[in-house]
């Protein structure tokens, strides 16, 4: 599972203003990030806005991002939510061919017992075709998947390889590092956590600020994964500012922010999303053109 080791970026999905899909910043986009180092791809997860992407709008995703990545750096899809049924129904049907691996955000609103993870889990590791990622992101899902839950599921099923772990919480990252399966990866979820897990002993991060600094934030990662913790930090504190202000309002709307004064996409949201607020910005402005 060393495709998975290093610095993954959750993609979002590029929008024009009319709320159409932007297929040539998406291009723009992937190009931009595998060019400067990042080691694989996430495509419709919930920074790329999957909860208002069609089936259809998906399928044309894949294909586009595949057809430009041309297998130079392995793909995850994002397929969850908390209908388990409507999960295991996608990944028996949907063209998985050009994937490597899934990654399944934790049942949202539903707030399930660990058990209740579980028994999800266990339906979609057993529906899936290709790897698992789980996702465990509690400040969105409204319920934490406990470290027990995720290392029964590492050791029951062979196919689910990884977690990323988004709690923000350095004491649950450190629980699943010593208790983990010795191929089992734990992937931070948490731009600003990501190199002291790493240097703990994580595998990388699946980022938001690495798709706009993909050079800057990869080199970082790697140097986490090396042991160099003081050249790592001088890059980390380099991007804290950044990190703090594309999550003040809303992900993704503060990256995209980030990416439309890099020139790479436009800022455009779905609703319920709205654009960053005018203040945010010129702070995010400012930053750009001082980085």
């Amino acid at each position: 599972m060393q495709k998975f080791v290093g610095t993954g970026v959750a993609l979002v999905t590029p929008f024009n203003s009319d709320n159409t899909v932007d297929f040539e910043s998406l291009r723009n986009l992937v190009e931009f990030n595998i060019s400067n180092g990042i080691n694989y791809l996430v495509i419709n997860g919930t920074t790329g806005e999957s909860a208002t992407i069609t089936s259809e709008e998906k399928n044309e995703i894949i294909k586009v991002v595949a057809e430009v990545t041309n297998k130079r750096v392995p793909l995850v899809l994002g397929v969850g939510g908390n209908n388990t049924a409507t999960v295991v129904h996608e990944l028996q049907t949907r063209d998985l061919s050009e994937i490597d691996a899934i990654l399944s955000v934790a049942p949202y609103y539903s707030k399930p017992t660990q058990e209740g993870f579980y028994q999800h889990f266990k339906a979609v590791s057993e529906a899936s075709p290709i790897p698992v990622i789980l996702y465990n992101v509690p400040g969105r899902t409204s319920k934490n998947m406990e470290p027990s839950t995720t290392i029964r599921l590492a050791n029951d099923f062979e196919n689910v390889i990884a977690v990323k772990e988004a709690g923000n919480n350095v004491q649950q990252y450190l629980e699943l590092i010593k208790n983990k399966p010795e191929d089992f990866l734990i992937i931070s979820g948490d731009d600003d956590l990501a190199l002291t897990v790493t240097l703990a002993g994580a595998s990388g991060v699946i980022s938001v600020i690495g798709q706009a600094y993909p050079k800057e934030f990869s080199t970082l990662i790697q140097l986490g994964l090396e042991g160099k913790n003081q050249e790592a930090y001088a890059l980390h504190f380099r991007l804290m500012r950044i990190i703090d202000l594309i999550f003040a309002e809303n992900n993704p709307a503060g990256i995209k922010t980030v990416l439309q004064e890099l020139n790479i996409t436009k800022d455009n949201v779905r609703l319920p999303l709205v654009k960053s607020s005018e203040q945010l910005q010129k702070e995010i402005a400012s930053f750009v053109d001082n980085f």
